[in-house]
């Protein structure tokens, strides 16, 4: 299949079992399962808004284990934007993923200019390893965006990948593609001067 230029490809990085798969199948198609089946990789797509046209969102779940380097280089070339996963019960999901970030920015050479957004999983559990603020400091330190979901609960997955839009400033991109949008959205638009989420 040839590559289309007006895909834009995030593409979700993070240790097994953090909820990569989950928030990915939440936002595209509104489901959860209970069940851990590890992923190699898998694509999905959903049609946004970019630019005043319609384009693809190529979402890329990658594997959670590091069996498969030169397949993380790969989706790192090819990626517009980055979701980095942990879970918010494990701090070693944190720690795991320091080397994706330093091999993002080895092959991306800055993310100044690209959507990162690190992003604190499972945030309805109540055996919480790593706290919120620890979680803003990082993402701080990595100079990229920050947020708390719950895959389970349905918490922020929209949001998060409408403020991932919102994040790229080269194009103009927003999840609602019918071009329908209420005053109030509109004056919110005006305000924030990017994307909206319908």
């Amino acid at each position: 299949m040839p590559e289309q230029s007006n895909d834009y490809r995030v593409v979700v990085f993070g240790a097994g079992g953090v909820g990569k798969s989950s928030l990915v199948l939440r936002f595209v198609k509104g489901t959860f399962r209970d069940t851990y089946i590890p992923t190699i990789e898998d694509t999905y797509r959903q049609v946004i808004s970019c630019d005043k046209s319609v384009c693809t969102l190529q979402i890329t779940d990658t594997t959670g284990s590091h069996q498969f380097p030169a397949m993380q280089r790969l989706s790192i070339s090819k990626g517009h934007a980055f979701i980095l996963v942990y879970s918010i019960t494990s701090r070693q999901s944190l720690e795991e993923l320091k080397p994706i970030y330093q091999q993002l920015l080895q092959i991306k050479g800055s993310v100044e200019n690209i959507p990162v957004m690190l992003v604190g999983n499972k945030c309805d559990e109540t055996q919480r390893e790593v706290e919120t603020k620890e979680g803003e400091a990082q993402a701080q330190l990595w100079k990229c965006a920050f947020m708390e979901t719950s895959a389970k609960m349905n918490y922020n997955v929209k949001e998060l990948f409408q403020e991932l839009l919102n994040l790229e400033k080269r194009r103009n991109m927003s999840l609602n593609i019918d071009g329908k949008r209420s005053n109030k959205q509109k004056r919110a638009d005006k305000i924030k001067g990017k994307c909206s989420v319908m």
